[in-house]
């Protein structure tokens, strides 16, 4: 019996789609273009909010659900929110606790908000220019606190963040260990950890996308680069890691591609994707 041919391509974005300066190539503009044409559907799923993918959409024409904050949150291509899951509020606070004591910096998402307690800190400029919007700054996290408190805190997604990965490894564990099923945490960086619903995950965003479109998981190809791509690469047939990725992760890929930063998606797209290839 044949393989299936693959009908759609979800795509993580940094560290994938685009390169390690957040802009994407021509090629990789080409890839999907080419995609488009042989019928084959693409979407993108990312930890970044709605609001950091906006400026994906025209270039690379999606017309797919955007699963921004990994599944936490699906938009269309105007931003409209068309579904969200959100952290249970009794994890905010043991979340928060568990970041503040061991060193990361916390950055809480609301809605349409970024809430930092310091605009100077590690990473935040970086993000800054990804996402094309800034952070709100505020002197501290007490009013969300209180909100998840009542039962209304609503937010999308906690990140820890620090330049010692090891010990945003640890604290991954740690979290995991805390709250247990509770939320979902896992590396979306080396230098980030994201905690959001446990629903929110690019997993479930496979399996979102599959029953949207009447797919079979041997009909979809996922791309991705880091820890929290894997749970998407085990509900597709063909998964592809990038060059850039760690051992770990290229090991749960059936295939490897060049770098983000060597036109590794384009060249995955071509090999292993459109009719014709190899």
């Amino acid at each position: 019996m044949s393989t299936p041919p693959i009908r759609l391509v979800l795509s993580d974005v940094d560290g994938t789609l685009v390169t390690s300066a957040k802009e994407l190539t021509d090629a990789s503009v080409r890839a999907v273009a080419a995609l488009h044409d042989a019928g084959i559907a693409f979407a993108i799923t990312s930890g970044r909010p709605p609001r950091g993918m906006a400026m994906l959409v025209e270039p690379l024409s999606i017309s797919t659900p955007i699963a921004a904050f990994n599944g936490g949150m699906y938009v269309d291509g105007t931003m409209k929110v068309l579904s969200a899951r959100t952290i249970p509020d009794a994890a905010v606070a043991p979340i928060v606790e568990l970041f503040d004591g061991r060193g990361l910096d916390t950055w809480l998402y609301r809605g349409a908000q970024w809430l930092v307690r310091d605009g100077a800190a590690p990473h935040v400029d970086r993000e800054s220019a990804t996402v094309r919007f800034e952070p709100t700054v505020v002197s501290d996290f007490g009013d969300v606190l209180d909100a998840a408190a009542r039962g209304e805190g609503a937010l999308a997604k906690i990140v820890g963040v620090s330049d010692d990965h090891e010990l945003v490894a640890d604290v991954e564990g740690a979290a995991r260990d805390l709250v247990g099923d509770e939320v979902s945490a896992s590396r979306s960086q080396p230098y980030y950890l994201d905690v959001t619903n446990p629903l929110a995950n690019k997993g479930e965003v496979v399996d979102h996308l599959r029953a949207q479109f009447g797919l079979d998981a041997s009909q979809i190809c996922t791309l991705g680069d880091m820890p929290n791509d894997v749970l998407m690469f085990a509900r597709s047939a063909m998964s592809i890691a990038m060059g850039n990725a760690d051992r770990e992760v290229q090991r749960a890929a059936r295939h490897v591609t060049a770098s983000n930063d060597e036109d590794g998606f384009a060249q995955a797209i071509e090999r292993y994707v459109l009719p014709g290839g190899s």
